[in-house]
């Protein structure tokens, strides 16, 4: 088994012996203002990635620019990692790649403790990923108990255009029952995104 295995909320639900818990996070959310150059890049790479439609185009043409938006935010402060392993438990299905991992390391060559925010990228329907961010949130905060860390772990599953978002702590997922739209949306996103660090 892999992160990809868990194509259900319930099976990592289930695997993993966790309680879900439903939110409504919009009401607190505090916005951010995105800069002039995530603004153009969006402005040009929403249009491509929805015409192409692919998971791929959505990951490089509006995900990872709203990510680099995050780290600039945060004056490169975070590590940001696109499509790396990280392999924790093999026996449990804690293994894979993950779409975007950020760290609140400076350390850019591997990721290291505390994983704080996992993304996976879909290309249609957040829903579908939530089994496999849940189970990466997992394999996260293992990872993390492994380096003496215990800190709560986040996650988003997004199409790019769509966002929803959701925490892991200890055996409790709390999952936000709103989605947010980029880009209308996108100081909502950014605040999500940058929350964790805060």
């Amino acid at each position: 088994m892999a992160y990809s295995d868990f194509k259900t909320l319930n099976a990592a639900l289930t695997a993993f012996d966790l309680t879900l818990q439903n939110q409504s996070e919009v009401d607190s959310t505090k916005a951010v203002a995105p800069s002039e150059m995530l603004k153009a890049q969006l402005r040009e790479g929403v249009d491509l990635a929805v015409n192409n439609n692919t998971e791929k185009a959505r990951s490089e043409l509006i995900v990872s620019p709203i990510l680099m938006e995050i780290r600039r935010q945060l004056n490169s402060s975070i590590s940001l990692f696109s499509g790396v392993t990280l392999n924790v438990d093999i026996s449990n299905g804690l293994n894979g790649e993950c779409d975007f991992i950020l760290s609140a390391s400076t350390n850019q060559l591997e990721p290291t403790t505390p994983i704080v925010t996992l993304v996976e990228a879909k290309n249609n329907d957040t829903k579908l990923g939530l089994g496999q961010c849940v189970a990466q949130m997992v394999g996260a905060q293992r990872f993390n108990q492994q380096q003496g860390n215990s800190r709560r772990v986040y996650g988003a599953v997004t199409t790019g255009i769509t966002w929803r978002f959701m925490t892991l702590s200890e055996s409790l997922v709390a999952i936000d029952l709103s989605e947010y739209l980029v880009p209308p949306q996108i100081e909502a996103v950014l605040g999500r995104l940058v929350e964790p660090f805060q």
